[in-house]
């Protein structure tokens, strides 16, 4: 027993029970449990509730034993002065005149079996033993708010670096494209490299496609060995003449080429996004006219210089083969940076068209193949696009992992399941 079922309990199984009888043979009604508050003071907020023929409104306090009140020190605390009703799980001790509810007998015992079984941590989720018995309807309403919920937390990184460069969307938008070019081993770098070249620098040569890679390929350090073929040497010297000019400062985050395929090295991936600035100007504007998904897409296909076609480090020759930015590439950089960009953007500015865009290409992607995906996918539950697969992700990493069985909405389905026909206890004690 611990004080989230406690709360679970107060919010889903009391309110459901329009009146309770007393051991006095008063009554006790629910009219509205409250508002769970996740901030300093009572477990919820604004509750009112009728005990006899008195209506009540205030706050409502959890605890296992109602001596936990003192031991937290609430007698002294002025939050806790309008508490209303003291809900605990064991009442062994009176200790001021609040009304005391006491939980102990009163819950099924099907339900504190299965709260058991959740808790029981399986291989990939707690219930997945279990899962494959929800409903359809129950997936989508709760797709939707996790979906709502993985978005929210990919804008809060995306206001800090707003925060940071005075709200320049355009900077931000190419900070974090940077990034994602960079994937998880040089996104860090990436993004430092980024911000040490402002995108207004980089347009000024939107024409010379072989000085933007220089300037990208030199502020990651990569141009600082001593080179024997031609173009590499061209772009030595093309970017020592622009860092003098410009009073440049290379990034001190290392690159790294290790634990990669070579079609992600970061080589590759600089002379890909050099040719991405050399094309376009205005990347934020193009998310935000775009109409379909599939015009970013085109937008984003692009192929590394003729260079690239035989190499993936400087001076070392390979099979000839253009160097594309891969479909999954793209549709990475449309889930990762496209989409949350949007979201943000709608968020900050009052646009509720732009965070509907961003769902509605997020429902257009195909779904991520990760290991998340993967570990669903063989408990029955199959993401068909992009946002299933990020609300599954959400879902795993914010309530599966962290045992938050309680404030999901799937581990409430599997709690009340056919709990209607379990008998249960009609003891309850009021006191104070």
């Amino acid at each position: 027993m611990n004080e989230k079922l406690i709360q679970y309990i107060w919010r889903f199984q009391y309110y459901d029970h329009a009146q309770l009888q007393t051991t006095t043979g008063g009554v006790i009604q629910v009219v509205h449990p409250g508002i769970l508050n996740h901030d300093q003071g009572p477990d919820f907020s604004n509750a009112r509730i009728r005990i006899g023929d008195q209506l009540w409104a205030g706050h409502v306090e959890m605890h296992l034993r109602t001596s936990d009140w003192t031991k937290h020190g609430h007698g002294s605390d002025p939050h806790y002065k309008n508490v209303i009703l003291h809900v605990v799980w064991e009442h062994d001790q009176p200790v001021n005149d609040i009304p005391v509810l006491e939980l102990s007998g009163r819950v099924p015992f099907i339900l504190l079996e299965r709260y058991k079984q959740l808790l029981q941590v399986g291989q990939f989720i707690p219930c997945e033993r279990s899962i494959s018995r929800v409903s359809e309807e129950v997936w989508l309403k709760w797709k939707e708010r996790l979906m709502v919920e993985r978005m929210e937390h990919k804008s809060k990184p995306i206001l800090l670096k707003l925060e940071e460069n005075h709200f320049h969307w355009e900077e931000t938008c190419w900070w974090m494209l940077a990034g994602n070019f960079g994937g998880k081993v040089n996104g860090s770098a990436f993004q430092a490299l980024a911000q040490a070249t402002p995108l207004s620098l980089l347009n000024r040569h939107q024409n010379q496609p072989y000085q933007i890679e220089a300037l990208l390929l030199g502020q990651a350090g990569l141009l600082e060995q001593h080179f024997h073929e031609t173009y590499p040497r061209l772009l030595q010297k093309e970017f020592r003449f622009l860092r003098k000019k410009y009073g440049l400062k290379s990034i001190h985050e290392p690159i790294k080429f290790s634990r990669m395929r070579p079609g992600n090295f970061p080589t590759i991936r600089l002379a890909q996004l050099a040719i991405l600035i050399s094309r376009y100007q205005h990347f934020f504007a193009r998310f935000q006219t775009a109409d379909q998904v599939e015009e970013i897409r085109e937008w984003l296909s692009v192929t590394a210089g003729n260079y690239w076609h035989d190499h993936y480090r400087f001076e070392d020759t390979t099979v000839s083969c253009a160097k594309n930015l891969g479909q999954s590439m793209i549709e990475n950089i449309l889930i990762n940076t496209v989409c949350p960009l949007l979201y943000t953007f709608g968020k900050c500015k009052n646009e509720f068209r732009f965070q509907e865009k961003a769902l509605d290409w997020l429902s257009a992607l195909p779904a991520e193949q990760h290991r998340i995906c993967r570990g669903f996918g063989l408990l029955g539950i199959q993401g068909a696009n992009a946002f299933d697969a990020q609300a599954l992700t959400e879902l795993h990493n914010h309530y599966c992992t962290q045992l938050r069985c309680l404030d999901c909405m799937i581990g409430h389905y599997l709690l009340k399941e056919n709990q209607d026909q379990a008998p249960q206890s009609t003891r309850i004690l009021i006191s104070g």
